[in-house]
Order: structure tokens, then sequence, then C-alpha cells
């Protein structure tokens, strides 16, 4: 079997949900945020990334996406919601939003899904946990998602697609399942 360094790294990250109070790094923080610059795209880049880093604006995020999870049909989003002790961020000191021009010709999820892909893969390659995190998504179809919007800047035409929380690991020893049998078809 193969073995270089990217595929020893895309086989050891795992969504951390238990990180240090410590903030990123400012290299660390741009490193990611490059190679999300350099993902696979249908040519015209048309995501734009939001850092968000100021403790009360991912508390109010957090706070809204439960409000709104509360008023969710998918029963455990619901129960998420409710639940006081939940934090959909999990403590991460970074957040960061993929969204895509909804202006754009092509399908903009797949290439937002694939730089968010990216940052997660450049986290892991530098040491920092990551998670991809839809929850906190839910806060802008709250009754804040306009004011949210203002307040993080995200461009005019821009849908927030994707995000992920970034952090130093708390935890050292990371649970990896096994893959499942008979995911892969040949036919040569």
């Amino acid at each position: 079997m193969i073995v270089n360094e990217t595929l020893k790294i895309i086989k050891q990250r795992r969504s951390i949900r238990s990180f240090k109070d410590e903030q990123i790094k400012e290299e660390e923080l741009q490193a990611v945020l490059e190679a999300g610059l350099y993902a696979p795209n249908a040519g015209d880049q048309a995501w734009h990334f939001t850092v968000i880093q100021d403790k009360k604006l991912l508390n109010k995020l957090n706070i809204a996406a439960k409000e709104a999870a509360k008023h969710h049909d998918l029963g455990h989003l619901k129960e998420l919601g409710i639940d006081e002790t939940f934090n959909c961020l999990y403590g991460a000191p970074t957040l960061v939003i993929v969204s895509g021009n909804e202006q754009s010709p092509i399908p903009l999820d797949a290439d937002c899904a694939a730089a968010t892909q990216n940052l997660l893969l450049a986290a892991e390659s530098i040491g920092l946990g990551s998670c991809w995190i839809f929850f906190v998504l839910l806060a802008f179809y709250s009754s804040q998602g306009p004011e949210l919007r203002k307040e993080l800047k995200i461009p005019e035409g821009y849908k927030p697609y994707y995000s992920a929380v970034f952090g130093y690991k708390k935890d050292t020893i990371i649970y990896v399942p096994d893959r499942k049998p008979d995911l892969i078809t040949y036919i040569r």
C-alpha cells in the first residue's frame, strides 16, 4: 500500500469536540485559510471565508442556532436546541464559515465543501483539532439571521453553506472507528 504524508493526514483526521481555551496562532490560521483557497473549484473561486474568534459573537451564534433548532422538525436537532449544556461549537476558539456566491452558474455546495475539507486537512497537518459543523448554520434561519449576516460581514449575494471549528485538541487519544466493508465496487 502506498503511504505518504498526505494520505497519513487524511486517515488520521477526526472530528474533535473538545478544545483547549487557548486561541490558535495567527500563522496557523493563515495556513489553514490558504489551504481552503487552494481547493478544487469550478474556476471562479466563488467562495468567501468568515473567521470568527470573538467569544461573545461565538456565544451569540451558538444561542441563535439553538433557538432555531428548538423549532426544527428533526427531533434530534430540537433536543440539542433545548439542551442547556450543549454548545454547538464545542468551546472551540475559532469558527470559519464558508459562504458561496449564489450568482455562480456552477453549484457552489461542491466547491464550498471542497474548501471546507481542505481547511480540515490543513488543520490536522499542523496539529490543530477541527470539526465540520452544520448546527451553527441554523443561526441564519433564526430571527437573528439577517442581523448576524450583517454583523459577520457576509457579502451580499453569498449564502453560508458550511462551517468548521478549529483549536488545540484537549484530548490526545482519539477513537478511530474501523471503516465499513463493501463500500467500493470495482468495474474493470
